[in-house]
């Protein structure tokens, strides 16, 4: 069985879930909330009023919120093998477990795309609407925009990998669950540390963090730095995908 076909059946499981409605929840509630307080403070001279409604929307959403959904959308993937034994009938066919964790990966990376540009819709709508009430004839920066989305989906990647494999690794939803969200908590904090790239869990927040200073100084503040953060996210992206690997299915087995 090919990889492709494995994704199309790891996608044909998740079909009837609440997935979808799901990632929804986190983009409606932050968007709504951050753009309509700053719209506040919107007048018809203001400028740069995309940038600043992006940040205050991204902020706790990229240390908390996309965490937070990601997590439960982990959860949502292993359970559909744990229900009904079905990881027993998955193991008793001629197919890689190995595979088979890849592929979920494969989904879990897919949802999580899709949540970024339920993001940015949500955004691009709720701007929209804030600077025409306002009187705002700024025009929407899209490059900026779906930089700064493009740059939120390939940080999280390294976090979510860890949350696979940590979601892998134990048996009961409610202990990966509350080992992930312990290890979000502390992601502001990890972020404002000069050791930050080695916690992927603040990868996403540090990045909007970064385009927050930028914005504040005019231009002239820190930004994101690709050396160490790259060979350290390759790195520990690695390390947790090849964990969760290499354990998924492991105890089913003995």
């Amino acid at each position: 069985m090919s990889f492709l076909e494995l994704l199309k059946i790891e996608f044909m499981k998740v079909k009837r879930s609440k997935i979808v409605p799901l990632i929804f929840v986190a983009p409606l509630l932050v968007v709504g909330s951050g753009v309509a307080n700053l719209s506040r403070y919107f007048t018809p001279e203001y400028t740069n009023a995309w940038p600043a409604m992006f940040i205050q929307s991204a902020l706790l959403y990229a240390y908390y919120l996309l965490p937070f959904s990601m997590i439960v959308v982990c959860v949502m993937i292993a359970g559909r093998e744990t229900q009904n034994k079905g990881i027993l009938k998955m193991l008793a066919l001629p197919v890689s477990r190995q595979a088979v964790s890849l592929a979920k990966f494969g989904v879990l990376a897919f949802y999580l795309f899709m949540e970024m540009v339920v993001f940015l819709v949500v955004f691009v709508i709720a701007g929209w609407v804030a600077t025409y009430t306002s009187g705002i004839t700024e025009t929407m920066p899209v490059l900026y925009l779906l930089k700064w989305c493009a740059g939120l989906f390939f940080t999280m990647l390294p976090g979510m990998a860890v949350m696979w494999a940590l979601t892998v690794l134990f048996e009961s939803p409610l202990i990966s669950v509350g080992a992930n969200l312990l290890l979000v908590i502390p992601g502001l904090l990890a972020g404002a540390t000069p050791v930050w790239f080695l916690y992927p869990y603040c990868y996403s927040g540090y990045l909007v963090s970064c385009s927050l200073h930028k914005f504040t100084a005019g231009g002239t503040g820190r930004g994101f730095q690709l050396f160490p953060f790259i060979p350290c996210a390759v790195l520990l992206f690695g390390a947790a995908l090849c964990l969760a690997t290499a354990r998924f299915g492991k105890r089913e087995m003995r």
